[in-house]
């Protein structure tokens, strides 16, 4: 990131914080976090609990899915949820052939595929498992629906997000506009609402031939087998009207309710926006369906004829296993907003969409301990800000340290940390 993105996203950060202050006073936010740190934490202590619970409910509500151990079984999963869309006639093939291993999976129906467009919504899941680079990979053309997120694929280069629900908060209008206009052959002038409606029509018009939707899902309420969105912009919404939705979450998104799903949204949204609710918190239990007619229950009316959740563990298993303090993310990225470190270099301190310390850390249970110290882990402060504005008072920088001291242990740290531990080892001083 350069200077002057850097600057953008401060004063994007500022008007978090301010917007935040008064509303992180009330009690009533006091109330709710406690509620949410408690639901969290039994989230991850009864993890293999919630998940078997919520495979029976998905049963009943005619709810597919699929456990992913890692990122490529995800990607190669919802593959051949594409191609089994395009061409029902090639299903019984597909799953007689599906092997995770063959990155070629029914490559003859690629050129069926071209013709059809994926719609995508914000998902830091998504982008944990590089979905976007697959797809194009494959052939297969991918709309973001959520502005920033269209903005940076539009972009091109350097798309990185700096915030994990405002993923452009680090370019200003006139570069966003001309990010446009140079990407779409467009003149639209340095306006927001100007930008927002051409995003808006071109967007709309690439989801009319779009039949297949791809989110990620801030909760999933096991007893009630139930999928829990939040957004302002309604692109999910449109995405789970889509003939297929696929969702992908991570095992750590599983709580006990619907109630308890909607604790975390209220309490995400106040963190990251400063507002005590979304303009949308959707719940999607299945595919669309009606009884209107004798009470007899017919499928597929307006919404998804199919919805299928990938459940995914990529790592989460070993989290839970070693730090399991580490999943109680509810993904509202007032870690970041804070913390010095990222506001002086921005999402280069991060694992992938996971920003800051955080990412940092759950890099290490993803891909391994040089991935983490390559994320960062000598960069962190140890501040504890982020510890202090979070949510559900993650100790991240208790979680860095502890890190830091199996990192070295593998032989990954900083050489010239190398250099005053030998000279303390033979001289007795670090110099």
């Amino acid at each position: 990131m350069n200077e002057k993105e850097l600057e953008s996203m401060r004063n994007s950060f500022k008007r978090v914080f301010e917007n935040r202050k008064n509303i992180l006073k009330d009690p009533q936010t006091k109330k709710l976090q406690e509620r949410v740190i408690d639901i969290r934490t039994e989230a991850i202590e009864k993890n293999n609990k919630f998940i078997e619970i919520a495979k029976e409910s998905f049963n009943k509500n005619d709810i597919e899915f699929a456990i992913a151990e890692d990122d490529m079984e995800a990607r190669e999963i919802i593959y051949n949820l594409i191609v089994e869309n395009v061409n029902k006639e090639d299903i019984s093939v597909i799953n007689e052939n599906f092997n995770k291993n063959d990155s070629n999976l029914i490559v003859e129906n690629v050129n069926k595929i071209d013709s059809n467009i994926i719609a995508k919504s914000k998902s830091n899941t998504l982008g944990e498992i590089g979905l976007s680079k697959f797809l194009k990979s494959k052939g297969i053309d991918i709309v973001e629906t959520d502005l920033g997120d269209r903005i940076l694929q539009l972009k091109g280069k350097d798309n990185k997000p700096t915030h994990p629900t405002g993923p452009a908060s680090h370019l200003n209008v006139e570069e966003i506009a001309k990010i446009i206009n140079d990407s779409m052959d467009e003149n639209v002038p340095p306006i927001a609402e100007d930008i927002m409606k051409v995003v808006r029509e071109d967007v709309l018009d690439k989801l009319s031939k779009s039949d297949i939707g791809i989110s990620g899902a801030n909760a999933v309420a096991c007893e009630e087998g139930s999928l829990v969105f939040v957004h302002n912009e309604g692109n999910i919404s449109l995405i789970s009207l889509m003939k297929t939705h696929i969702v992908v979450v991570g095992i750590d998104k599983f709580v006990k309710t619907i109630e308890d799903a909607i604790s975390i949204a209220k309490l995400e949204t106040i963190y990251a926006t400063g507002s005590m609710v979304t303009s949308y918190i959707n719940v999607v239990s299945g595919p669309s369906k009606t009884a209107d007619i004798e009470k007899k229950m017919i499928k597929n009316m307006y919404g998804a004829e199919r919805v299928f959740v990938i459940i995914l563990d990529n790592g989460r298993s070993k989290a839970i296993e070693s730090i399991d303090s580490s999943l109680l993310c509810i993904g509202c990225g007032s870690c970041i907003v804070t913390c010095p470190v990222y506001n002086i270099i921005g999402n280069e301190f991060g694992f992938k969409n996971y920003l800051g310390g955080r990412g940092v850390a759950l890099s290490k249970f993803i891909k391994d301990s040089k991935t983490s110290f390559d994320s960062g882990l000598y960069k962190c402060a140890l501040c504890g800000l982020c510890t202090i504005n979070c949510p559900v008072a993650i100790s991240t920088n208790e979680i860095i340290e502890k890190l830091r001291g199996n990192s070295q242990k593998e032989g990954f740290y900083p050489k010239e940390h190398g250099k005053f531990r030998d000279n303390i080892k033979n001289k007795g001083s670090p110099y």
